[in-house]
């Protein structure tokens, strides 16, 4: 792009302080409610876009998709895999807005300190890195679940009880590769997403301070923070989508890929079964999940965060 966003500097008194000021373990507290939030949030569309993702142009649009799926299995097709991300939501939520919180610190010094955007953008970027050693299993489980008795998928022929049954058997049957399956496809994924994610919610929630607030952040209420939420969850989806049309196609194959070039292999496959529109298939469902999805995530983090910094 020839012209960049210009970002307006604020002065001192009014950069807005961040709500969790302490980091540690309140940060895994406030993570882990924020991941179920979203989980809840979330779940029935993100089963729409994995569904268009791997079934290529089995649909016409996501509105097919949710059709056939609803007649074909009912509401609770729409809910398959959400025990794997329910359940490890905690873990994975908790460990990636811990290692954000760490990442800032690392770079300012000081908790106490405002970090820039450009800051903000490493931190998501580096948290992204450490989230994928638990997203990728959790999203691997979820994601074959989801496209269990799809009639116009082509899924395994076993039919699994649930995400216990499903990892037990990939271990059984690939050993560790079978349960890291896809790990590098993560972390292609996870580093441009989260930095867009944290930096775009940033972006908003400090403008929006300076709008409503008069530069205070923590005087924001939980509408402001589910806007700036949704700008981010935005900015996550358009800065990561063809990587994660990869990452889906790759953890559905038959087998478990080795080295690093199967993410290339892949995205060749996708370009020549269907050209560039395969690398956007099932973005829409995407962006609109994200709208309620990541602004309750946020929302509930900031305001978990406020509640433990002001407990005595």
């Amino acid at each position: 792009m020839s012209e960049s966003l210009s970002v307006p500097v604020l002065p001192e008194e009014a950069v807005p302080k961040r709500s969790g000021a302490n980091g540690g373990w309140k940060d895994f507290v406030a993570g882990s409610l924020a991941g179920a939030a979203q989980v809840a949030v979330g779940h029935p569309l993100d089963t729409i876009k994995v569904r268009m993702q791997i079934g290529g142009a089995a649909f016409s649009g996501p509105i097919d998709c949710l059709a056939r799926t609803v007649r074909n299995e009912g509401i609770r097709g729409l809910y398959k895999g959400m025990a794997s991300p329910l359940a490890g939501c905690a873990a994975v939520n908790s460990l990636l807005f811990w290692a954000y919180s760490y990442g800032k610190f690392a770079q300012t010094g000081s908790l106490d300190v405002t970090p820039t955007l450009g800051q903000i953008a490493i931190a998501g970027a580096g948290a992204g890195i450490v989230n994928s050693i638990l997203a990728s299993p959790v999203e691997l489980i979820k994601v074959r679940l989801q496209v269990q008795n799809s009639t116009s998928i082509e899924a395994s022929a076993t039919l699994f009880r649930g995400p216990v049954h499903l990892a037990t058997h990939l271990a059984q049957q690939f050993g560790m590769r079978g349960i890291m399956w896809g790990f590098w496809a993560t972390v292609a994924r996870e580093v441009p997403a989260y930095a867009a994610f944290y930096t775009g919610f940033e972006f908003t929630k400090r403008r929006l301070a300076q709008a409503l607030a008069g530069g205070d952040s923590s005087k924001l209420g939980a509408v402001p923070l589910m806007c700036s939420g949704s700008v981010g969850g935005i900015c996550y989806w358009t800065a990561c989508y063809p990587l994660d049309v990869i990452k889906s196609r790759v953890q559905n194959a038959a087998a478990p890929p080795r080295g690093l070039g199967y993410i290339a292999s892949a995205a060749k496959d996708i370009m020549k079964e269907q050209g560039v529109k395969g690398f956007f298939r099932g973005y829409t469902p995407s962006v609109v999940r994200s709208i309620p999805a990541a602004g309750v995530t946020f929302a509930t983090y900031e305001l978990v965060m406020r509640a433990l910094n002001d407990a005595k």
